[in-house]
C-alpha cells in the first residue's frame, strides 16, 4: 500500500506537526507511563524540578531518595479523589509544599516570573498508548500536561474504508471505563474520534450509551492544503489552546432538575454532573471575539447568531469570564473592561453563569448575582465597587443607570441574551446613556445653550466609545442586525454564527417541521333579520367575526376533541408514554374557554391526566360571568410552578395564551397544537418549543388549525442559514425628515412651541410642571380642529417618527439637533393627547350568529428547508394611519364575502343545530322561572329534561341526523346533564362557571 494511506500515517503526521513543526509537544515512549498510577512519571518530576526547585529541594529533605515516588504518589492520589481539572487548575500540596501542575498564560506582562514558568510547560505525546494492566488494547494518540493525561484520540483513515464512526465504535466497544482508571469520568478531559472528513468527542465515556459530540467547523470541513480536519491538531490541540481550554473553558457543570419518582409519586430532584468541553463554534466565537478587541479597543458592537441548541449560555459563561480579565494589549496596565455587565431575560441563565464562573475561577466576588430581591442599593453598590461580573436581568438595568454615568474613566462589556427581545426599544437607549461618560458638570450647564444640550443627548444616546455590546440570539431581527451587526463588503451579518440548519442537522435539536399537519376551519354566519342592515369598515369587521367565530363553544369544543383525540391515540405514547403537548391560543380568553372545555371532556373520556392553563392577570369571561386566574383554575397544590407541574403524571397537556412561548425548555414537549396566528421570528420561537432532545423522542408533532404551512415553513427557511442585511438595504436616516413632514403636515403644533418646549426639558432639569400648559393647549388644538381621521393619521405618523428615531440614534450620530427636539417633544406630546378609541365594531356580535362550523384535516408531511441564507431589510417610515380610505360595506354584504370564503365545504351536518336548542331553551321564559329555590332540584331536572326532549322534536323531520345523534344514550345523558348544571348553577346558585 503507497505511503500515507494507513491509519499509522496519519498517527505520523500529527504527531510530527506538534513535535517537529511547531515543535510544542515531545513524543515520548509508551514504556514510561505507569499504569497504576496512571500518569508519566518522568515528565511529572522534570516539570516539578525545572519550575519548582525550591519545593522539590524542601521535599527532598524529608523524603531522601524515595523523593521522586513521593511526588508522583501524592499528585496520583489527588487525581483520583479530586480529579485531572482540579490538580491543573489548583495544584497539590505535599508535606508543607504547594506543587503546581501547570502554569497558564499571563494576562499581561506585569509578571516576568509567570512568564518563564509558562514557558516550561511540558506537553507531551504518546502514541499507540497501552493504558490497560488487563488487555493489550491501544489508542492512537493521548497528551498530556505535565506527564498528567488529558486527551485521548481514536484516528481512522478514509483510505482504508473507515472513519470517525470506527473510531466512535471503537471507544464504545472497546474502551469500557469499568474498572479502568485511566478511563474513567474525569480523568482524561476529552476524547477525539478522528476521521479525516470529521471529529467527534466526548467527556464521559460509558460504553454502549456513551453520546459523541460533533467538533466540526461547519457541516463540511474543507481545507485545500490538506487533511479536512487538519484545525484539531493545527488550532485546537496547539500549546496555547490546549492550555486556555484548560484554564478558561472546561468545567464541571451540576444541571438541577425537577424529575417524577413513582415510587414516592413526587417531584425529586435530580442531580446530573457534567464536564463541559466547549464545541467547536462556542471556542471560535469566544477567542474570534477576543482576538477582534485587540484590534477595535473597546466601542463596537459584535452579534453572535447561535441556534437553538447551541449552548447560548455557555458561550455567554466563558466570553464574561475572558472578557472581566482581558487586556487589549499585552503591555497594558490596566485591563480594557472595568465591568462586565451580563442582561438576560431568563432567571435561571442567571444561576447557571454564576456557578459555572465560579467553576472557573472561585475568587469570592468575582460575581454579583443580581436577582429579582436585588434592592437598587445592592446594584449600585456592585457597579461602585467595580465588580468584575454583574449579571442582572433586563428589567434590573434601569436602577444603575445614574450609578454609571457618574464614573468618567470605566469601560463596560455588555452581554445581551437573545439581543432581539430587550434591546431596539427604549431602555436599550437608556441603557447606553447611563454607560456613556458624563462629561458636563453643574457648574458647565449654566451657560450653555439648550442646543448644545441637545447636542451633548444625542451624542450619549448613540454609540459610545466606552461601552462594548456582545448580543446573542437564535433568530436576529432586522433591527438586531443594524444595531449589532458587522458589516464586511458592503454587509451587514453576525460576527459568528452556528445555524439552525448546522444544529438540525448535527442531532442537536429536533427539526420541528417534521410531521406538519394542517387543518383547515369552514364556517356560516347569518345576521339576525330584524336588525338593520348597516355599515362596517371591512378589515375590523372581519377581524372581530373572525375572533367570534372561534370564541363558539362549538368551535372551541371541534378543536378541543380533535386536540384531545390526538393526543390520547398518539401523543400519550410517545416518549415512553411520558409525552406532553402544548395548545398555543390566540388570547387569554380563548385559553380560558379551552380549559373549561378540556376539562369537561377529559372527564368525560375518563382521562387519568388534566389540563394545566398558563395567562398572567385575571381573565372576565362575560358568557358565564365567572373571573379566572391560572391559580383558581389550575388548583395547583403548594408552591408548585405550572412548569414542574406539567411533569407531574398527572398533567399532560399545557395550554397557553401568551406565556412558555419564549424561552421555555421542557424535554418532553412533543406535540403542539397551534391555534394562534405566527408569522416572522415569532413562529419560530414558539415552534422551537418542541426541538428540544430527549432519550426516546423520536420525532415531534405539529397540529395547525390557523397558519398557511406554506408561510410556517417560509418563516424557518429565513432563520436557516445565516441572516445578512445588504448596505443598500438598511434603514435610510433620511427617512426621518419624511415622515417629520407628515407630522408636521398635520399643523396640530408649532415650531415657538417646540423650542419652548426643549428650553424647559433640556435646561431646567425638574420643573417639569412648566412645559405642562404647552402641551396641555396643543392637546386642546389636537382635540378641537382635527377630525378623528387625521387625529389618527398624526398619532401614527409620531409613533413612526420617534420609533426610527429611538433606533437609528444607537446606531448614527446626529449632528441635527431639531430631530432631538422633535424626538423628546413628540415623545412627551403622544402621552398627553386624549385616547381615541379603536373603532372596532364590536357590536356586530350581538346581529349575528353562527350557523354552521367545521373543522376539516388539510394535509399531514414534512415541510423541508433547503441550504440558504435569509436576507432581511431595514426599516420603513409606516404610512398615515387610522381609518382614512377605509373600505366599508354593509353587514350583509361583509357576512356574504365571508361565507364565500369560509363556507364552501359546508352542508346541513355542519349546522350548529346545539346552539339553537341552547339559545331556546334560555329564551324559554316558563323553564327559566322553573328554576328557583323553592322548586327542588330534581323537580326543577324533570321539567328541564321535558322541554329539552321538545326542542329535540323539532328536528325530527328537517335534521334526522341531528335528532338521532341528541336522543343517542351516551350523548343525550351527557348533553343533557352538562346543560342543565350550567343553568342550574347560573340561575339558583348565581354562579358563573
Amino acid at each position: 500500500m503507497a505511503s500515507g494511506t494507513k491509519e499509522i500515517h496519519f498517527e505520523e503526521h500529527i504527531e510530527n506537526y506538534l513535535t517537529n513543526r511547531v515543535n510544542e509537544y515531545i513524543s515520548v515512549s509508551p514504556t514510561l507511563y505507569d499504569k497504576d498510577l496512571c500518569v508519566i512519571p518522568s515528565e511529572i518530576i522534570a516539570f516539578v524540578k525545572d519550575t519548582q526547585p525550591k519545593q522539590y529541594q524542601a521535599l527532598e529533605k524529608q523524603y531522601g531518595a524515595l523523593t521522586d515516588a513521593k511526588i508522583v504518589e501524592t499528585i496520583a492520589k489527588n487525581i483520583t479523589k479530586n480529579k485531572t481539572l482540579d490538580v491543573l487548575r489548583n495544584g497539590v500540596k505535599d508535606r508543607g509544599q504547594k506543587l503546581t501542575l501547570a502554569y497558564f498564560k499571563p494576562a499581561h506582562n506585569k509578571t516576568p516570573e509567570h512568564e518563564e514558568a509558562y514557558a516550561k510547560n511540558r506537553l507531551s505525546l504518546v502514541r499507540q498508548f497501552q493504558y490497560s494492566n488487563r488487555n493489550k488494547n491501544e489508542i492512537d494518540i493521548v497528551l498530556f500536561i505535565n506527564g498528567i493525561p488529558v486527551v485521548t484520540l481514536e484516528l481512522k483513515n478514509a483510505l482504508t474504508r473507515q472513519n470517525h464512526h470506527n473510531a466512535i465504535k471503537q471507544y464504545m466497544q472497546d474502551r469500557d471505563p469499568k474498572g479502568e482508571p485511566f478511563l474513567e469520568f474525569k480523568r482524561c478531559l476529552v476524547h477525539f474520534a478522528v476521521g479525516t472528513e470529521k471529529v467527534f468527542m466526548t467527556t464521559q465515556l460509558k460504553g454502549k450509551s456513551t453520546f459523541f459530540l460533533p467538533f466540526n467547523k461547519g457541516l463540511v470541513n474543507e481545507n485545500p492544503n490538506g487533511f479536512a480536519v487538519s484545525y484539531l491538531w493545527e488550532d485546537v490541540l496547539r500549546e496555547d489552546s490546549l492550555l486556555s481550554l484548560v484554564q478558561n473553558f472546561i468545567s464541571v457543570q451540576v444541571d438541577k432538575e425537577k424529575v417524577y419518582n413513582p415510587s414516592t409519586k413526587k417531584l425529586e430532584e435530580k442531580k446530573s454532573t457534567k464536564l463541559l468541553f466547549p464545541r467547536f463554534h462556542q471556542r471560535r466565537a469566544v477567542n474570534r471575539i477576543l482576538e477582534a478587541l485587540k484590534e477595535d479597543g473597546t466601542g463596537k458592537n459584535y452579534l453572535v447568531q447561535h441556534s437553538a441548541g447551541s449552548g447560548k449560555s455557555n458561550t455567554i459563561t466563558w466570553l464574561a469570564y475572558r472578557l472581566a480579565n482581558f487586556y487589549q494589549k499585552y503591555t497594558d496596565s490596566k485591563a480594557l473592561f472595568d465591568s462586565v455587565i451580563v442582561v438576560t431575560d431568563r432567571r435561571v441563565l442567571n444561576k447557571q453563569i454564576q456557578d459555572n464562573i465560579r467553576q472557573l475561577d472561585n475568587t469570592p466576588g468575582v460575581v454579583a448575582y443580581l436577582d429579582e430581591k436585588t434592592t437598587a442599593q445592592d446594584l449600585k453598590k456592585a457597579i461602585e465597587d467595580k465588580k468584575r461580573i454583574i449579571i442582572t436581568t433586563i428589567q434590573k438595568f434601569p436602577i444603575i443607570s445614574d450609578v454609571v454615568g457618574r464614573f468618567t474613566d470605566r469601560n463596560y462589556a455588555v452581554l445581551i441574551d437573545e439581543a432581539h427581545s430587550s434591546q431596539s426599544g427604549e431602555t436599550s437607549r437608556q441603557m447606553r446613556k447611563a454607560l456613556s461618560l458624563e462629561q458636563s458638570a453643574e457648574a458647565e450647564a449654566n451657560i450653555k445653550t439648550a442646543d448644545e444640550i441637545i447636542a451633548e443627548e444625542i451624542a450619549k444616546k448613540g454609540k459610545q466609545e466606552n461601552i462594548s455590546q456582545f448580543a446573542f440570539t437564535a433568530t436576529p431581527k432586522p433591527k438586531t442586525l443594524e444595531l449589532f451587526g458587522t458589516k464586511i463588503n458592503g454587509q451587514l451579518s453576525a460576527f459568528d454564527d452556528y445555524t439552525m440548519e448546522e444544529a438540525i442537522k448535527e442531532g442537536f435539536i429536533k427539526d420541528v417541521l417534521k410531521n406538519y399537519m394542517s387543518f383547515k376551519r369552514y364556517y356560516k354566519l347569518i345576521k339576525h333579520s330584524e336588525i338593520d342592515d348597516k355599515e362596517y369598515e371591512k378589515k375590523k369587521t372581519v377581524r372581530v367575526l373572525g375572533n367570534y367565530v372561534d370564541l363558539q363553544d362549538h368551535a372551541i369544543d371541534k378543536k378541543a376533541r380533535i386536540i384531545l383525540e390526538h393526543f390520547v391515540s398518539k401523543t400519550q405514547n410517545e416518549i415512553q408514554g411520558q409525552a406532553r403537548a402544548m395548545l398555543v391560543t390566540k388570547s387569554r380568553l380563548h385559553a380560558v374557554r379551552f380549559k373549561r372545555k378540556f376539562d369537561e371532556i377529559m372527564q368525560e373520556l375518563n382521562l387519568p391526566y388534566n389540563a394545566l392553563v398558563a395567562f398572567s392577570g385575571t381573565v372576565k369571561d362575560d358568557e358565564t360571568g365567572g373571573e379566572y386566574t391560572e391559580s383558581n383554575m389550575n388548583n395547583l397544590e403548594g408552591k408548585i410552578s405550572i412548569p414542574e407541574a406539567l411533569k407531574l403524571p398527572k398533567f399532560r397537556i399545557l395550554i397557553v395564551a401568551n406565556k412558555f412561548q419564549t424561552g421555555f425548555d421542557e424535554p418532553l414537549l412533543q406535540t403542539m397544537f397551534v391555534d394562534k396566528k405566527l408569522g416572522g421570528a415569532n413562529t419560530v420561537q414558539t415552534l422551537s418549543r418542541l426541538n428540544r432532545n430527549r432519550k426516546g423522542k423520536d420525532a415531534t408533532m405539529v397540529l395547525d388549525f390557523v397558519n398557511d404551512p406554506e408561510l410556517v415553513q417560509k418563516d424557518f427557511q429565513h432563520f436557516y442559514g445565516k441572516n445578512y442585511m445588504e448596505e443598500e438595504s438598511e434603514t435610510d436616516p433620511n427617512s426621518l425628515y419624511d415622515v417629520l413632514n407628515q407630522v408636521e403636515d398635520y399643523k396640530v403644533f408649532y415650531e415657538t412651541e417646540v423650542n419652548a418646549f426643549a428650553e424647559i426639558f433640556f435646561r431646567q432639569g425638574d420643573n417639569f410642571e412648566l412645559i405642562q400648559p404647552i402641551l396641555g393647549s396643543i392637546s386642546t388644538r389636537f382635540a378641537d380642529e382635527l377630525e378623528e381621521e387625521d387625529q389618527l393619521g398624526f398619532k401614527a405618523a409620531a409613533k413612526s417618527f420617534i420609533k426610527i428615531y429611538r433606533f437609528l440614534s444607537q446606531i448614527i450620530t446626529f449632528t441635527d439637533v431639531e430631530l432631538e427636539k422633535k424626538y423628546v417633544f413628540l415623545t412627551a406630546l403622544l402621552k398627553k393627547l386624549p385616547y381615541i378609541q379603536s373603532g372596532l365594531p364590536l357590536d356586530v356580535v350581538n346581529d349575528v350568529e353562527l350557523d354552521s362550523y367545521k373543522i376539516q384535516f388539510k394535509f399531514q408531511n414534512d415541510l423541508s428547508l433547503v441550504s440558504e441564507d435569509g436576507e432581511d431589510y431595514g426599516m420603513t417610515p409606516e404610512g398615515p394611519g387610522g381609518n382614512i380610505d377605509e373600505d366599508v360595506d354593509y353587514l350583509s354584504n361583509i357576512i356574504k364575502v365571508l361565507n364565500d370564503t369560509f363556507g364552501l365545504e359546508l352542508t346541513e351536518e355542519d349546522k350548529v343545530d346545539f346552539n339553537k336548542v341552547k339559545k331556546n331553551l334560555y329564551e324559554n321564559q316558563e323553564l327559566m322561572s322553573y328554576f328557583n329555590k323553592q322548586n327542588s332540584k330534581n323537580d326543577i331536572k324533570d321539567k328541564f329534561e321535558e322541554e329539552v326532549d321538545g326542542e329535540f322534536l323539532n328536528f325530527i323531520n328537517t335534521k334526522l341526523d341531528f335528532y338521532n345523534k341528541m336522543t343517542d344514550d351516551k350523548a343525550n345523558v351527557l348533553f343533557k346533564n352538562l346543560l342543565f348544571q350550567e343553568i342550574y348553577n347560573r340561575e339558583v346558585r348565581g354562579l358563573r362557571k
